[in-house]
């Protein structure tokens, strides 16, 4: 069974920065892809950035040059930089991971089978 456990978050100002991080364990994780979705009050849940275990980088056009995805070398701990922060970032963000290689890695939620709990994000004007 894969466990995602979310941390980091928070609140800051437009124009800030913050970074929410997600620990995996779980068989196979390593060879997963891994990545961010968020979602805001009254809003569908939306793929922010995907990586792939051979650190491949897909993201959404809004957070383009503003948002950073990264694995670290175990490829265990994903992280997700978050800069030059607007109100329509704010949500609880949520890491997944995938079962079944997939590349490059999707941004549609039907592409990930697990979930963290989330971490919440609120950026005030």
């Amino acid at each position: 069974q894969v466990h995602l456990m979310e941390d980091g978050g928070g609140t800051a100002q437009t124009g800030g920065s913050l970074r929410v991080s997600c620990v995996a364990s779980g068989p196979n994780i390593r060879n997963a892809c891994m990545a961010w979705f968020r979602q805001a009050p009254g809003k569908e849940r939306e793929g922010v950035a995907s990586v792939s275990p051979g650190m491949y980088k897909s993201y959404i056009d809004s957070v383009k040059g503003r948002f950073t995805i990264a694995r670290d070398s175990t490829k265990t701990t994903m992280h997700l930089w978050m800069s030059s922060l607007q109100p329509d970032d704010t949500a609880t963000y949520y890491c997944a991971a995938r079962s079944s290689p997939q590349f490059p890695c999707g941004l549609n939620t039907s592409d990930y089978d697990y979930w963290g709990q989330g971490t919440q994000v609120a950026v005030s004007t």
